[in-house]
């Protein structure tokens, strides 16, 4: 089994049959949860019961901003017009037969921007799925 290091999984932005990787990343993170129901009853012996219900998930990122860089731009627009983009997250190289790809639609809910004194211009984002979460295994074909 083959170990995957953080530095080769990017977060990119997908515009028609192009995906862009956005410049600058110094991490992301895909979250993915799902709600609780409640199926205690009486017959529970005490104990709770739950099952799953609806499921989300989101990604948080950051990067150093990079003037000119598309999929930054492509973000920029998507924010100012409240519009959802594609996104894409590949784990392991585009060989690899075990390696999987995240795709979905999502909404930018959080986009502030840093200007330290003594450090780059940075962005954390936070993005909210906005379509369910498709998981693709395999090789990508070019």
């Amino acid at each position: 089994m083959a170990k995957v290091a953080g530095v080769d999984v990017l977060l990119k932005i997908v515009s028609g049959e192009t995906s862009t990787a956005l410049g600058g990343q110094t991490g992301a993170t895909l979250n993915r949860s799902a709600n609780t129901i409640d199926t205690t009853d009486k017959n529970s012996n005490g104990w709770a019961e739950s099952m799953a219900g609806v499921k989300s998930w989101s990604i948080d990122c950051d990067m150093f901003v990079s003037l000119g860089d598309t999929a930054l731009e492509a973000l920029f627009t998507a924010f100012d017009a409240r519009t959802p983009v594609e996104v894409e997250i590949r784990v392991g190289g585009d060989a690899e037969a075990t390696g999987y790809t995240y795709t979905g639609s999502a909404v930018i809910t959080d986009f502030p921007e840093d200007y330290p004194q003594d450090d780059a211009v940075s962005i954390s984002m936070s993005l909210q799925g906005a379509s369910p979460l498709v998981r693709t295994v395999g090789a990508v074909t070019p």
